[in-house]
């Protein structure tokens, strides 16, 4: 809870101070006004050089909490303002933020820029300032962590996750201190902006199939299934297969076409293979939702292939052609930007609101963080999308673009991180472009590379956040090139874990059939060695087993056996469904198998520091976040010592 404090390490009389505040409520329109007035109190504190040690009002008495858990203030904005500067006079006095010349690292190596000293009486107190308690610090901080949880209920702040909602948690799989965080990239399509996915790469699908139905492909009849594929999946182009890899690269599940395999025909296919992703020319790793529309067209060919349907005299065709043929009618239908001026003429119906997406974008840039966009869309496209996703939830007058110092378009991620483009400067706004070679903060360009932005705005490796929706193009590359922090963006995480709760009975059932045949089989075994041992005159593992009659021994075996047997039986079907509550053929998202992690969660494992089903969720975490990976366990950790 310490994280969530407004001052993290500020003294405990100045917290207990705090406690006898209630925080007011705010209409929406002093609501907007009070927003006004921070972002003009930002811009000044911006150009004066200073680093922002507060992003709340000050409570005062009588008031209640805004419905988002959010602390506001009454009156005007000019009252509203001079609260602010109240605020932040006395913040001044009290605290100084570490500064990029002045912090040190944690003991859990994590930088500590960003972090809050007090100045003044209680600074000459020193590291033994909790002696002022007649308490060892122990006992003070099972106290202060009482206190803690008693304000946050006090000031009606909503709690995070796993006392907010599950699925709306923001998961970590490397230690990340949001406050040496100084500067936070975003990507765009299926980040900041969410599309409707039936509608989006329904579409998308449409216009390819409408693409292969003009090159002579026959297409009658295939319509738009999106549960066919899920993200995660890889495309095995040689055999025509989509199939599903544990973190080993074990395959675990598989189809042909839109036939699911089973388990024999996979253990003869792929027994002795293992899913390499750098086989680029074999394997397609579905990175994104942009993937689905693709996969569920090669499948549907692969069906046609199969029937002999599709036309001979256009090219000797296999599975691999096959994938080429689709991918390069896909390509079209996005290059002929067809589907996109679609989408900018009718965005209600392919993109998603978030209301509280823009809030949490302030927040992190109240709290003195860098924000950039970096998107592979054009500027026309992106500033419609943004303006329909963003303006209409900002203070008044307020428009997308002065939420960010800096906006790249068609930035030709992943080669952004990896090598230079030239740079241009976008002057108008019809997108108009003029060569530039030196990127400056604030500025609206195209291309370019990583490396520039980093030296424009004077930051670089771990201090840098960046946020998006792809594993490979935005998490893995500006992790591998540029050491940059990531987090992972899967809007499906959200069904995900709520298949998990739907489905904890289910596994429940399936865990303890698996534990009963296991004890059986054990017991199985044990007999089984005691008859290979007496049938070659040895003497079994004990003298009672050794001894025991031939016939008996027999029929304590074939009965297990048959126990057994009748286990598989209940269990094979159980292992098949568990996951159906998220896709009924490929299971769970995270999952490959009953115990394994899939290939997605092991590539998340490795380049996303944290990962979260929408921008948004950060609301609740705060700009001042402490994210602590979980303990990992390893096989021998459950067994007794």
């Amino acid at each position: 809870m310490a994280e969530r404090m407004l001052l993290q390490n500020a003294s405990a009389p100045f917290v207990c101070n705090l406690r006898t505040s209630r925080a007011p409520q705010l209409s929406s329109d002093s609501f907007r006004s009070w927003r006004t007035c921070k972002v003009q109190s930002m811009k000044d504190t911006e150009r004066e050089g200073a680093f922002p040690l507060t992003t709340e009002p000050v409570v005062s008495s009588g008031g209640e909490t805004q419905s988002n858990g959010r602390s506001v203030c009454d009156g005007s904005g000019a009252e509203l303002e001079g609260r602010g500067v109240a605020m932040r006079k006395l913040a001044d006095e009290m605290f100084s933020v570490k500064s990029s010349g002045h912090f040190d690292v944690d003991y859990l190596g994590e930088s500590t820029k960003g972090d809050l000293n007090i100045r003044g009486v209680m600074e000459a107190v020193g590291p033994d300032r909790f002696q002022l308690f007649d308490k060892t610090i122990e006992e003070a901080a099972k106290g202060e962590a009482r206190g803690a949880e008693n304000l946050l209920r006090e000031l009606k702040f909503l709690p995070r996750h796993p006392q907010f909602v599950a699925e709306r948690g923001i998961f970590c799989s490397r230690t990340l201190n949001l406050r040496s965080i100084t500067t936070i990239g975003y990507d765009m399509d299926y980040t900041l902006i969410h599309y409707n996915v039936e509608a989006w790469e329904g579409r998308a699908y449409e216009y390819g199939m409408e693409n292969l139905r003009s090159m002579g492909y026959a297409v009658e009849g295939l319509s738009f299934d999106s549960d066919l594929v899920i993200r995660g999946l890889i495309m095995d182009k040689k055999n025509g297969n989509v199939v599903k890899a544990d973190r080993f690269g074990y395959i675990k599940r598989a189809m042909h076409g839109t036939k699911m395999l089973s388990n024999r025909s996979i253990s003869e296919l792929y027994g002795r293979e293992l899913v390499d992703l750098r086989d680029e020319s074999r394997w397609e790793f579905l990175n994104t939702l942009f993937s689905v529309s693709e996969a569920v067209m090669y499948m549907q060919m692969v069906d046609r292939l199969d029937e002999g349907v599709l036309p001979a005299d256009i090219a000797p065709m296999d599975y691999q052609r096959l994938y080429k043929v689709v991918a390069k009618a896909l390509f079209r239908a996005h290059v002929e930007g067809k589907l996109k001026d679609e989408i900018i003429n009718d965005p209600e119906r392919f993109v998603e609101l978030d209301p509280e997406l823009p809030l949490a974008l302030l927040d992190q840039k109240e709290a003195g963080k860098r924000l950039i966009l970096i998107t592979n869309s054009d500027y026309r496209y992106t500033n419609k999308m943004m303006q329909h996703a963003f303006n209409r939830f900002l203070p008044d007058n307020m428009d997308w673009r002065n939420i960010f110092d800096m906006v790249i378009v068609s930035a030709r991620k992943p080669e952004f991180f990896q090598m230079s483009h030239p740079l241009y400067e976008i002057v108008t706004e019809d997108g108009l472009m003029r060569p530039c070679f030196k990127a400056r903060s604030g500025g609206l360009y195209c291309g370019g590379s990583a490396q520039m932005v980093e030296k424009a705005l004077g930051f670089q490796g771990d201090e840098t956040l960046y946020v998006g929706d792809h594993i490979y193009t935005d998490v893995s590359q500006s992790k591998v090139h540029l050491r940059w922090r990531t987090a992972l963006i899967c809007r499906e995480l959200e069904k995900e874990v709520r298949a998990l709760e739907l489905g904890q009975e289910h596994r429940k059932k399936l865990i303890e059939l698996m534990n009963q045949k296991e004890l059986v089989g054990d017991v199985f075994n044990q007999l089984r060695l005691a008859v290979q041992r007496r049938t070659n005159n040895r003497a079994a593992q004990s003298s009672v087993a050794t001894t025991l009659d031939e016939k008996e021994l027999a029929e304590n075996m074939q009965k297990m056996l048959l126990t057994m047997q009748r286990l598989d039986k209940k269990i094979a079907p159980m292992l098949e469904a568990d996951g159906l509550y998220f896709n009924k053929r490929w299971g769970y998202l995270s999952r490959a198998g009953l115990w394994d992690k899939s290939h997605l969660t092991r590539q998340i494992e490795k380049y996303a520091d944290i990962y979260t089903s929408r921008v948004s969720n950060f609301l609740q975490y705060t700009p001042f976040m402490y994210f602590r990976s979980q303990a990992q366990s390893l096989a021998h950790d459950l067994h007794p010592y």
